[in-house]
C-alpha cells in the first residue's frame, strides 16, 4: 500500500511537464510523511476558470471561480447518509469459488489478488484552476510551479481534515504547507 497520485490535465493554458508531475508526486510523498498518511489515492485535475467556476457554483453555491477545490472521500457531510453493511450480505472467497465451479468458470488466479493489493482507497479529488495559479504566481512573485505545488498541498491538507475557518486553524495549516514546500525546494 502507498500514497498514489492520479492526475489529469483538462486545460490548454499551461503545459504540465514531466518535471512538474514528478514534483507533485514528491509533494504528495512529503505531505503524507508529514501527516502520517501512508495509503490512499489522490485524484488531481487541472482545469480552466470556466470549469472551476461551474464546479464552485454547483458544489459550494459560490458563483465565481476559485483557485482550488477539494472533495474529500473520507468525510461525512451533514446531508450524507451513512452506508452500513451487514456481514451476512457478503460472500466469502470460498463460497465465490464454489459458485464459479458450478457455473463452469475457471478458478481465480493470483492476478486478482495483485489487483486488490494495488488498489488504494481514494482520499479525494483536488481541482486546480491553472489560470488562477498563473495569475497568483505573478501577484506573489514566484514561479507557476510553486503556486501549483502550494495549491496541491493546500488541497491535500483539506482532504485529510485541515481547514482554515479561523485565524488559529489558518496559521497551523499554512505553516504545514510552507514546511512541505520548503522540503521540496519550492521556495518563494
Amino acid at each position: 500500500m502507498s500514497l498514489r497520485l492520479e492526475w489529469n490535465n483538462e486545460q490548454n493554458e499551461y503545459a504540465i511537464s514531466d518535471e512538474l508531475a514528478a514534483k507533485l508526486h514528491q509533494l504528495l510523498r512529503l505531505a503524507g510523511e508529514a501527516e502520517n498518511v501512508t495509503d490512499g489515492e489522490v485524484a488531481l485535475t487541472f482545469v480552466d476558470d470556466a470549469e472551476i467556476h461551474r464546479l464552485n457554483k454547483e458544489y459550494r453555491g459560490i458563483d465565481k471561480p476559485t483557485d482550488v477545490l477539494s472533495f474529500a472521500m473520507q468525510e461525512m457531510g451533514e446531508d450524507e447518509i451513512e452506508i452500513v453493511f451487514d456481514e451476512d450480505d457478503f460472500v466469502s472467497e470460498d463460497e465465490l469459488e464454489q459458485v464459479r465451479a458450478l457455473d463452469g468458470e475457471p478458478a481465480q488466479t493470483g492476478e486478482d489478488e495483485e489487483d486488490e493489493e494495488s488498489y488504494e482507497e481514494p482520499l479525494g479529488d483536488i481541482i486546480i484552476s491553472v489560470p488562477r495559479a498563473i495569475a497568483q504566481s505573478e501577484d506573489y512573485g514566484h514561479s507557476v510551479e510553486r503556486e501549483l505545488g502550494f495549491l496541491f498541498v493546500h488541497g491535500f491538507l483539506h482532504l485529510i481534515g485541515y481547514d482554515h475557518q479561523d485565524e488559529e486553524e489558518e496559521k497551523v495549516m499554512f505553516a504545514k504547507q510552507e514546511q512541505i514546500l520548503q522540503k521540496a525546494g519550492l521556495i518563494r
